[in-house]
Order: C-alpha cells, then sequence, then structure tokens
C-alpha cells in the first residue's frame, strides 16, 4: 500500500470515529432529556400530629373458681358474681353498663407426680362486660375493685381499655393538614435546587397512628392504643409533586 493511500485511509477512519463520537453524544443527550422528564417530580412525606383524650371505657374482668366438682366450682362462681355485682351497684354503676356474658366451663386434666391421671377438674369463669363514657370514673371503678380481694373475691383480667371514638370526626381535617406539610416540605426541596414546585401527580394514605401521649412508637401496619387516656394521633401521606 502506498504512502498516500494509507495516509487516506488513516484520515477515513478519523472521520469515522468523530462521526461515531458526535452521534453518541447526540443519543447521550436524548437520553438525559427524557430522563430528565421521567424524573420531573418530586415525592414528600407529610404528616399531621393532634393530641386526643379518650371518651369511651371498656373493662371485662372476671371471677373464676375450680374445683373437682363442676357444681362446685359454679356456685362458688355464682356468690362471687353476686358480690360483684353489689359492688357496682354501690359504685353507682347503673345496671345498663354492666352485662354478664355466658359462664364458661372448661375441664382441666391433672396428673400426679408419677403421670398418673387424676380425676379432671372444672374451672368456672363469669366475665363481665362494663362500658362507661365517662373514663376517669373507669379508672376510680378499676383500681377500688382491688378491694374484693380482702373479701376473697378475686378479680382476673386485663385493665381497661380506653377508646377514642371521634377519629371519623377528624380524619379529613387531619389528612389536609398533613397534606399541606407535605407541600411546604416539597416546596422547600424545589428550592434548595432552583426548581418550582408543579401540581399533584398522586397521593397516597398512610395508616393512622393512635399512641400515647408523646410515644415514639410507629408501625407499618398502624397502631391503635387502648391503653392510655391521653393520646396522640399522627396522619400520614404520600404526595407526588411536578417540578416546572
Amino acid at each position: 500500500m502506498t504512502d498516500t493511500a494509507s495516509s487516506r485511509s488513516l484520515l477515513w477512519g478519523l472521520v469515522a470515529l468523530a462521526v461515531g463520537i458526535l452521534l453518541a453524544g447526540f443519543a447521550t443527550a436524548g437520553a438525559l432529556k427524557n430522563l430528565r422528564r421521567a424524573d420531573d417530580d418530586i415525592t414528600v412525606t407529610g404528616s399531621a400530629k393532634r393530641a386526643i383524650r379518650a371518651d369511651y371505657a371498656v373493662w371485662r374482668p372476671a371471677v373464676s373458681a375450680q374445683n373437682l366438682s363442676v357444681n362446685d366450682a359454679f356456685q362458688q362462681v355464682q356468690a362471687n358474681t353476686a358480690s360483684v355485682v353489689a359492688f357496682l351497684k354501690a359504685q353507682g354503676i347503673p345496671d345498663s353498663s354492666v352485662t354478664l356474658r355466658p359462664v364458661e366451663t372448661m375441664s382441666m386434666d391433672s396428673y400426679d407426680s408419677n403421670g398418673h391421671q387424676r380425676p379432671p377438674t372444672y374451672r368456672v369463669t363469669q366475665t363481665f362486660e362494663i362500658r362507661l363514657h365517662d373514663v376517669d370514673a373507669m379508672t376510680k371503678l378499676a383500681r377500688e375493685a382491688n378491694a374484693l380481694a380482702t373479701q376473697g373475691v378475686p378479680l382476673v383480667g386485663s385493665g381497661p381499655e380506653y377508646i377514642y371514638t371521634k377519629l371519623s370526626d377528624i380524619r379529613i381535617a387531619m389528612l389536609g393538614d398533613a397534606t399541606k406539610d407535605a407541600r411546604v416540605r416539597a416546596e422547600r426541596i424545589a428550592q434548595s435546587v432552583d426548581l418550582k414546585l408543579g401540581k399533584v401527580r398522586g397521593v397516597r394514605l398512610g395508616v393512622f397512628q393512635i399512641t400515647p401521649r408523646n410515644s415514639t412508637e410507629v408501625s407499618d401496619m398502624g397502631i391503635n392504643d387502648v391503653t392510655s387516656i391521653e393520646k396522640d394521633i399522627t396522619a400520614v401521606v404520600r404526595v407526588d409533586f411536578g417540578l416546572d
């Protein structure tokens, strides 16, 4: 190959390389442009919190007895039930606030130290359900019910449940407040990169968290605390905003 032919071949090779780089540049610019359009939004989480107070209480204490004779166990539970009913009346609890659940009877197997089965015993349980709108009165009632133990009538079961019944009344307002909070956050982020916040493109509602006052507990499934009277309720939303 002559020097002239070699030079021409080298020249055409350089031209082809330059064209390829130029075309690649155009392709990259186009991809970046499309990427910019695809990512031309921002997703922000907003929240709103309010302090609430339970306005309804439910307590389900129970009395029980265990005996070799189911009849003796039942009679003991009946006597203890009468004592509890008398206590509730003395505390000014109206009959309409008290429900006696059906009596439960359970056969309990037992064994001696050698593993031999003994005759079964029977556990009989009477559960009460007490409902009050006065949550402070319920707290006082549960505390003073400990006095029944001194009479040989111990109550078993967990403490009262404290419920907030007006969640539906504030749900919409709280979601609105959480959305406003999301917009404020989004505007600050957009301004920090010299962009302008556009229209809302989508909203996803989170779960409500009802927790004891000043608690930091959260759950993906939501929390509905019933152990405390004073509570916090938190609403969360995720909002997608366009960017101009």
